[in-house]
């Protein structure tokens, strides 16, 4: 797509969005068994074709690619919905393409691109996503993934090895998953133990290039979805402080706050020139992707926390009520930040 067709692209997914997944929506979904709202999710696939963008043509989908998939990640993040965007359309469908199976992919991808099947990447040891925490001996998978998204309702999971990538249906005897309590609502995890089970291998290609390359896409997903929640933070900090009046004036014609909010500007603009050279350089495949990323992971972080942290001040005390959002995009930027894990210094480059 073009930048011009990238834009009207985004302003049809925000409209939906604001129609259907408004702050009540949300926050019903929260509730809701699956952590998310099944209509919602039903009109994206639909509607826009969301779940088929990263999914090549000859198994039913877009074939837009990873670019447009991560446009609408960062929409999501606008209003915390908690549809299977990230974990199944994105990280699912890239583990499978990554892995190089194609029987793998027209027997799974089909399904994701209507929206009818959900994928989970099991892949979080109990430390974090530096090591697997599923091990295999032969085609046989024990251990416990931590931290999984859509690990729930998933219908198919993908377990991330240091002996590679394997296929595994959800219902398979042998595998439990079990909810976690997360600091983040919005945004439901599970832990799923492998008891010995059978699993099918994806492909035969380098585990840990395709899991260095799996963690780059992670990383830039988050950094899109932390630039959507982060601009909006903004634009909700700015509504209320124009309309907010103490002494007489609107608390947002102070320069003190003009100050603050031109200081968050900056750090949501910069923010997305950071997602944006991290995206195009994974998509494309860039020797640079793996610093492209890491700069982006660190930075996109930052900036969000000290965005929704502004935010949540010059709210003041209604930013911490229950009835008000500032919370959950508090929570969102603290959850984020730690999804996939933190890095501690530069990736190895793409190969």
């Amino acid at each position: 797509m073009s930048a011009a067709e990238h834009r009207e692209f985004t302003a049809s997914v925000r409209a939906l969005l604001t129609k259907h997944a408004t702050s009540a929506a949300v926050r019903a979904g929260m509730d809701a068994e699956p952590g998310y709202d099944p209509a919602l999710w039903r009109l994206l696939s639909e509607q826009i074709g969301v779940a088929a963008l990263a999914v090549p043509e000859e198994y039913d989908g877009v074939g837009a690619g990873l670019v447009e998939s991560l446009l609408v990640v960062g929409e999501l993040g606008r209003t915390l919905a908690n549809v299977p965007m990230l974990g199944s359309a994105v990280l699912g469908v890239q583990a499978v393409l990554l892995s190089g199976d194609g029987d793998a992919a027209a027997r799974l991808l089909p399904g994701v691109a209507a929206g009818s099947t959900i994928l989970a990447v099991c892949w979080a040891g109990a430390d974090g996503w530096d090591e697997p925490g599923i091990h295999a001996d032969g085609e046989t998978l024990s251990g416990t993934a931590y931290y999984v998204l859509d690990g729930l309702h998933a219908d198919t999971l993908i377990a991330v090895t240091t002996s590679g990538l394997f296929e595994v249906p959800a219902d398979a005897e042998g595998v439990s998953r079990r909810g976690v309590a997360t600091m983040d609502p919005t945004r439901k995890l599970a832990e799923t133990t492998f008891d010995e089970v059978p699993a099918r291998r994806l492909g035969d290609r380098d585990p840990l290039v395709v899991a260095a390359r799996l963690r780059e896409v992670a990383w830039a997903a988050v950094a899109a979805e932390q630039v959507g929640a982060a601009r909006r933070c903004l634009e909700l900090t700015v509504e209320y402080t124009g309309s907010r009046v103490q002494f007489g004036r609107a608390i947002g014609s102070f320069q003190a706050l003009k100050h603050r909010m031109a200081d968050m500007y900056v750090l949501v603009e910069s923010a997305e020139s950071a997602s944006q050279a991290a995206t195009t350089s994974v998509a494309d495949g860039s020797a640079s992707a793996a610093e492209d990323v890491w700069a982006a992971r660190i930075h996109c972080s930052e900036a969000f926390t000290t965005v929704v942290s502004e935010m949540v001040q010059m709210h003041g005390g209604i930013a911490i009520t229950w009835e008000h959002d500032a919370h959950l995009f508090f929570k969102r930027a603290h959850g984020d930040a730690q999804l996939f894990g933190t890095p501690r210094r530069p990736l190895t480059p793409s190969v």
